[in-house]
């Protein structure tokens, strides 16, 4: 009797700290039938989390120039390798490219230019319109 109350006595700190464990996750709780954790709360610093300026209006092209693409492929493409081969380029890798292209400005769209193929901002370089690097597809009609 007497070391049942005495190892009761020494035991009690120890369950206590086990109780204190963190809970289950949420897949365990869920199969029990329990209700989820609520989410943590991650802090992010308000200043980082704002940007330090606008990013700009959907479909414009603020980093690049753009193009209108008679199509956009990929660098490992067959079509854009037969034009890295004839300009004698080397292309990144597993980029996407403009093939057959032509300038367009932002001017020239508001007053009745259009682009019937496909119209891109590319970031990279310009072979002679042929070739046009680092392109991404943007919709003109928003501009």
């Amino acid at each position: 009797m007497k070391f049942t109350i005495v190892f009761t006595i020494l035991a009690a700190p120890f369950f206590a700290a086990v109780s204190a464990a963190p809970s289950l996750t949420n897949a365990k709780r869920l199969a029990r039938g329990w209700s989820p954790n609520p989410p943590a709360r991650r802090v992010t610093p308000v200043a980082a989390a704002r940007r330090s300026q606008p990013s700009g209006i959907y479909g414009s092209c603020n980093t690049g120039t753009m193009h209108c693409c008679n199509s956009v492929t990929s660098s490992n493409s067959q079509i854009a390798g037969t034009f890295a081969g004839l300009l004698d380029i080397v292309l990144p890798h597993n980029t996407a490219v403009g093939i057959t292209c032509s300038p367009l400005s932002a001017a020239g769209l508001g007053h009745g230019g259009t682009c019937t193929q496909q119209p891109v901002c590319c970031t990279g370089n310009n072979y002679s319109g042929l070739v046009v690097v680092g392109c991404s597809p943007i919709n003109i009609n928003l501009i």
